[in-house]
């Protein structure tokens, strides 16, 4: 299977000595973008407000369309504002994951809260691309604990034949109304 087109916009929100972007760009791993206008014209931006779901239907725009894969590098704190900033200057289509449980340090165990580097290897995962998958989280410690973490959802996700099978597959693995409410 042919490696997919990964990007990654950073928005310079947090210290880039931890950032998994700025590492795996560093690593040769995706390329990294500190503009929105030099990023693909064509494809998938990874954003978790948008309310459409990252399905099968999209994964032949990245797949067989030279159509990119970007994530939105920046703070938990700030994702609305940078979610906004973002959407007004570019035509990449908006799409959110299926839920996964984080594995980075920071939001550890926490569904949903993943890191950029999470979020790219669970959308190449979901296109097919376990190998790449693999790479991209290969350069964290942690890494292999996220396909670990979540290989049961990862294999059931990326068997969905449609964008609705696959949200209704997230109530096997996710109370949705208990995370909803917060408790």
């Amino acid at each position: 299977m042919r490696e997919l087109n990964i990007h990654s916009l950073w928005l310079a929100q947090d210290d880039p000595k931890k950032n998994t972007a700025v590492l795996s760009s560093k690593r040769g791993d995706i390329t990294l973008h500190k503009r929105i206008n030099t990023l693909p014209k064509k494809g998938i931006i990874l954003e978790p407000l948008c309310g459409k779901i990252f399905g099968p239907e999209d994964h032949e725009l990245v797949t067989e369309n030279n159509g990119a894969i970007v994530g939105l590098d920046c703070s938990w704190k700030q994702i609305e504002s940078s979610v906004e900033l973002v959407m007004r200057r570019t035509r990449l289509k908006p799409r959110m994951l299926p839920l996964f449980l984080a594995a980075n340090p920071v939001n550890w165990g926490k569904p949903g809260k993943l890191s950029t580097i999470e979020a790219l290897a669970a959308a190449a995962y979901l296109c097919g691309n376990k190998n790449q998958a693999k790479e991209l989280l290969g350069g964290f410690r942690w890494g292999q604990r996220f396909i670990e973490l979540n290989y049961e959802p990862l294999e059931e996700y990326s068997s969905a034949k449609t964008s609705q099978e696959l949200v209704e597959l997230q109530f096997e693995y996710f109370d949705l109304e208990h995370l909803r409410s917060g408790d």
